[in-house]
């Protein structure tokens, strides 16, 4: 432990951000700086990640999520579908430095049976359709994008089988990444998951700041204390092509709110996923 970190500043409104707090949220913003505080404190630097899923094409959304990247300076992965990728992406793509390419699913389609919930990678499809499906998928994205693509998966619906995962090696994909606890993927494999999701998929509208806040100071006290894996860093999921303007916003805040205080740290997804040793 090297001592404590600066301390934050009281909270004002966010530059990047560019819009206020509301009275009403003000005070989960506020556990959310006295979270960091804390990690301030104990002289620990509270790591996050950005993940952003389902980029097929360039779209208005898609500029939206690039100029937010850049004007914050926060680095995203882009989950990208490897069958709907589009040229138009690959450009875009390559002249955002800050932006690396994931591999979400093949297709993205839902294999489930009727009524159970939707996967791509799972629902008892035999191993071979999958490790063909993923190996493709690999194979189309390094053509696209080169090292942009890293190998990592991440599946669609944040649900995949577990012979899957233990083949991952194989196919050469180091990385895995989902939603939350999923933690089953065995070294070498790298596993970091996303835990705020700023979307409720019921009514596929923004799931509120009090519960994305709510959300990330809970996963940030339990790493601080011990009870969750303190070295994942805490993963913010966006999904461009849905968010409405109170997502918009509450990313942008979210970003702005942490980038000010000295004890975050946003981590580049390259060295969230370099291989382990």
């Amino acid at each position: 432990m090297s001592g404590p970190l600066p301390m934050s500043t009281p909270m004002t409104e966010p530059a990047a951000g560019r819009a206020a707090v509301s009275e009403e949220s003000a005070g989960a913003w506020r556990s959310l700086t006295y979270e960091l505080d804390s990690w301030a404190t104990a002289g620990q630097p509270a790591t996050f990640w950005w993940r952003d899923d389902d980029a097929v094409d360039v779209t208005p959304a898609l500029h939206r999520l690039r100029a937010l990247s850049t004007e914050t300076g926060v680095p995203v992965a882009i989950s990208v579908v490897p069958m709907h990728a589009q040229e138009a992406l690959v450009a875009f793509v390559d002249a955002w430095p800050s932006a690396c390419v994931l591999q979400h699913g093949y297709d993205h389609d839902n294999h489930a049976p009727e009524g159970a919930k939707k996967t791509e990678l799972a629902a008892g499809r035999p191993l071979g359709a999958l490790l063909a499906d993923v190996e493709r998928g690999r194979e189309a994205l390094h053509a696209l994008f080169g090292d942009k693509a890293l190998p990592v998966l991440v599946p669609p619906w944040n649900r995949i089988s577990s012979a899957l995962v233990a083949a991952l090696p194989k196919l050469g994909m180091h990385g895995l990444s989902a939603f939350k606890g999923l933690k089953v993927a065995p070294r070498p494999v790298v596993e970091v998951n996303t835990h705020v999701d700023v979307i409720n998929w019921r009514g596929r509208v923004f799931v509120g700041e009090r519960v994305a806040l709510a959300t990330a100071v809970d996963h940030l006290r339990a790493r601080r204390l011990g009870s969750e894996d303190r070295t994942e860093p805490t993963g913010l999921l966006s999904h461009h092509l849905v968010m409405d303007e109170a997502a918009w916003h509450f990313v942008a805040t979210f970003l702005a709110v942490t980038k000010a205080h000295p004890a975050a740290r946003w981590l580049d997804p390259r060295t969230v996923f370099k291989p382990a040793p």
